[in-house]
């Protein structure tokens, strides 16, 4: 948003008034409606993550990590607890690392939703965008991160959205 301010400097002003193409009043209508639309994709971008990860990434990782949890449980009925303990330990890394991803994921799109809610109450359409842009938009990148690390390690079978190699190579 801060490089839309170019609408709003005074050369720009002179040369689109000094050439007839647009007045000092549309100048800074255009810049409003710039950046009402920076805030509005900003907007949609991070309702949508935020429900990918709620509703498709969270619980699709939960339910992949209790089956682990299952197995682990299971190789500890057959083998006992002092074997079961070696045997399950890729599993039981496993489930923390998704444990790990979980929380964060959950935690930073509860913070990237307050931080949005906040952003919304600003009137000033620069200060607005400005804040999405410094307190919403940073959380966007450190989700896609966890929800990257929980795609690679969720079978595929229970992963909801199409993995990062099934969009680049076919089947």
């Amino acid at each position: 948003p801060r490089a839309l301010d170019v609408w709003a400097r005074e050369e720009t002003k002179k040369l689109f008034a000094g050439m007839g193409v647009l007045s000092e009043v549309e100048l800074e209508a255009r810049h409003e409606i710039e950046l009402h639309s920076y805030v509005l994709k900003l907007q949609i971008e991070s309702r949508v993550a935020g429900d990918l990860a709620v509703n498709h990434i969270i619980p699709a990782a939960i339910t992949y990590q209790n089956r682990l949890i299952e197995n682990v449980r299971g190789l500890k009925d057959v083998l006992g607890v002092e074997k079961s303990k070696k045997a399950a330990a890729t599993q039981v890394e496993l489930i923390e690392e998704i444990s790990e991803h979980l929380g964060q994921v959950k935690t930073l799109t509860d913070a990237m939703i307050e931080a949005r809610k906040q952003a919304n109450t600003i009137e000033d359409h620069r200060e607005k965008a400005i804040a999405y842009c410094d307190r919403v938009k940073p959380y966007l990148d450190r989700i896609r991160y966890h929800a990257d690390k929980l795609e690679l390690v969720v079978e595929d079978e229970l992963w909801p959205l199409p993995k990062m190699r099934e969009l680049l190579f076919t089947r």
